[in-house]
């Protein structure tokens, strides 16, 4: 069995250089046992003295409350580990589908990657498609099938399974270990390539024919390598370990690893990754090359706050050395030219989970956290003073869900935008809007379990209770039909009174046009100077509304008569003459309530599209046509109203299985249905 690493738990990994690392992310849907996988990888390094687990709220990364409360992963973690002599940066996201913000950032600073798949689930479609992405990216990626003493398949069935799932070529995933089963569950494997036996693997199967076939596969674009196996001349193993990691590096076979549980295929994992896996210099990127001794050029990954050392960010070099007491600079959306964003690097530490260990520097390729960097912002890059460079980000999900809140007590409101702030600056995903129509506070999350996140980080870390209420839309009404309207403000109560008389007209205008005031006066009835406050006046109550109490548009107001006093006439008087004449004039006239509509787009699966067509049709939808979106994906677009959009994201995600993505954009308002505007009427 071949030795384990002798790295000792609590301390951070050690390297001369990059090729010492590998940088590799877990991916698979919650529940598929990534987090237990981690849990055990990292007791085989001896980074732990004890494998924790998620039922009992005791694993290395999952280490909020509300991770042990949801048994789920709600952000990114990183278990550095030392295995033979290399650092593996092992990178956890969530599976969760409303925390894709952060396997979007563990994708971009990972070189390879492991799938976990569940051997008593199936493949998701989401995992499906991140296995595409990985694909077009050429990332060298793995199998790690997880549960497979629960499972009551066979190995050599579920990654049938998987090749399916994955649309893979003949000979493109290939078993690296076989499991060596006792009274039929699984207590230990044998190496396909070498013959190392890992665990009590007793009796040894018959791995022949496993073993030509993995030979052939890796010899297939080696002519060398397949002339020697093919005249029947015996392969040494480094000549097959160097053939492996050859065609791993290519993306043309993705070697399988049976795991369980138990701690089975974790030693098994650990060699592959260091053994096959790329180092930093290894993947071509639009990046500066990763050379220790270049200028620094870094990423920031993520962000996250700390109740005593305040603000960590995550940092991927890429190129150059980074030690303590170093200037940098940051660039980034959030930082504008005439900024200056120089800022200092106090400490830096290597996490493990939720530990911060002091590291006395990092090279190009490495993770390492930086503290107190003030205006960092995930996706930012991280340059030397004089050394400018700016690298590519990555696309983050676009929050489509509204959850409005109200500060719980006036102490909370105090608090309130300052904890957001910080929020907003940790979670890249999450958008603060006031809106201005509504004047609601809006939470814009990409889903439930992502609010249910934000709402209890605003309550643990920042002491801010909020209550959630229903989100508004920004309505409108507008004269349905043309009216005319009598105001007479005449008050006398000693001294100067208050005098003033205004005739509207008032009719309505196309959709969007938005308002128009005229005044056809004859004979000086209102006087000239106090035109504009008519205008003035109307202008008022259109914001306020005539009937409903939402903004007033699309409609033109003609002055057309008045009278004025030498003497009790004012500014104020004739803006409230004109407001009472306009809402005379509501009283005679159709108001008609608008909503706004917005244009919709859908891409999704061709087998969802009957489904979704027919919940949009439910919600007031109108398809204006579809599209291929690409191989088997269709793009639909539609105008719905933002009514019933609120809850969208949470159903149309239910509808696909997770597999659709949408967005929207206001369109304009329109008249909503007579029925429907009945229960928005005061």
């Amino acid at each position: 069995m071949p030795d384990r690493s002798t790295a000792r738990a609590g301390q951070a990994p050690a390297i001369t250089g990059p090729q010492d690392l590998r940088n590799v992310v877990l991916i698979g849907s919650s529940g598929v046992g990534k987090t237990t996988l981690a849990e055990s990888l990292a007791l085989a390094a001896g980074a732990t003295g004890r494998a924790g687990r998620v039922t009992d709220g005791t694993t290395v990364s999952d280490h909020e409350d509300i991770e042990h409360q949801q048994q789920r992963s709600v952000q990114l973690s990183l278990l550095p580990l030392e295995w033979k002599g290399v650092k593996i940066n092992l990178i956890d996201p969530p599976g969760h589908p409303d925390f894709a913000a952060d396997l979007r950032a563990a994708l971009h600073a990972a070189d390879a990657a492991v799938f976990v798949v569940s051997a008593t689930d199936p493949v998701t479609a989401p995992t499906r498609a991140l296995w595409r992405e990985c694909a077009a990216e050429g990332i060298p990626r793995a199998v790690a099938v997880a549960k497979l003493d629960l499972a009551r398949t066979g190995f050599d069935d579920i990654l049938t399974t998987c090749h399916d799932a994955f649309d893979l070529g003949p000979d493109t995933l290939r078993p690296l270990f076989l499991p060596v089963l006792h009274d039929g569950h699984p207590d230990g494997s044998v190496d396909l390539l070498t013959g190392d036996t890992y665990g009590d693997a007793t009796p040894l199967p018959d791995t022949g024919p496993a073993h030509d076939s993995l030979v052939e596969a890796i010899s297939g674009q080696d002519d060398t390598l397949m002339e020697r196996y093919l005249s029947g001349e015996p392969l040494d193993t480094d000549a097959l370990e160097a053939g492996m990691r050859r065609e791993v590096l290519s993306c043309a076979l993705h070697p399988a690893v049976p795991t369980s549980e138990s701690g089975l295929g974790a030693a098994e994992l650990l060699d592959l990754i260091a053994h096959t896996f790329p180092n930093p210099t290894e993947r071509t990127r639009p990046a500066p090359a990763c050379d220790p001794d270049a200028p620094l050029a870094a990423q920031v990954i993520r962000v996250t706050g700390d109740a005593y050392v305040g603000r960590i960010s995550l940092l991927r070099l890429y190129a150059g050395t980074l030690r303590p007491d170093t200037r940098i600079h940051l660039v980034g959306p959030a930082h504008t030219a005439d900024q200056n964003d120089d800022e200092r690097v106090t400490a830096l530490t290597s996490p493990f989970g939720k530990l911060q260990r002091p590291v006395p520097h990092a090279v190009a390729g490495d993770l390492v956290c930086a503290a107190k960097l003030t205006t960092a912002r995930a996706g930012d890059t991280v340059h030397a003073p004089g050394h400018p460079v700016e690298l590519e980000s990555w696309t983050l999900p676009e929050p489509l869900l509204p959850i409005a809140v109200e500060a719980h007590s006036k102490a909370d409101d105090d608090k309130l935008s300052q904890a957001l702030t910080r929020l907003s600056a940790e979670d890249p995903a999450l958008r603060l809007e006031q809106n201005p129509d509504t004047h609601q506070l809006v939470l814009w999350c990409t889903g439930e379990a992502h609010a249910e996140v934000v709402l209890d980080r605003l309550r643990t870390r920042h002491g801010v209770h909020v209550d959630t209420v229903e989100p508004k839309v920004a309505l409108r009404e507008t004269f349905g039909t043309a009216a005319a309207g009598h105001g007479r403000l005449v008050k006398q109560s000693g001294g100067h009174g208050q005098y003033a008389i205004c005739d509207l007209e008032v009719e309505p205008l196309p959709a969007g046009s938005g308002f128009e005031f005229q005044e056809h006066v004859v004979g000086g009835a209102v006087p000239k100077h106090f035109i504009p406050s008519v205008e003035k006046g109307v202008r008022a109550q259109l914001a306020k509304g005539v009937a409903t109490g939402y903004p007033l548009v699309d409609v033109r107001v003609t002055l057309t008569d008045g009278k004025a006093h030498s003497v009790d006439s004012s500014d104020a008087s004739f803006q409230n003459a004109a407001a009472l004449a306009l809402r005379d004039a509501a009283e005679h006239a159709v108001i008609r309530l608008l909503e706004p509509v917005a244009a919709v787009s859908i891409l999704l699966p061709d087998e969802y599209l009957g489904a979704v067509l027919g919940d949009l049709s439910a919600r007031r939808g109108r398809v204006l046509g579809t599209e291929t979106g690409g191989q088997g994906l269709t793009l639909l677009r539609a105008e719905v109203p933002e009514l019933e959009l609120v809850r969208y994201p949470v159903d149309l995600r239910s509808l696909t299985h997770g597999t659709a993505e949408f967005s929207r954009a206001y369109l304009r308002h329109e008249p909503m249905p007579a029925a429907l505007a009945e229960r928005y009427t005061d």
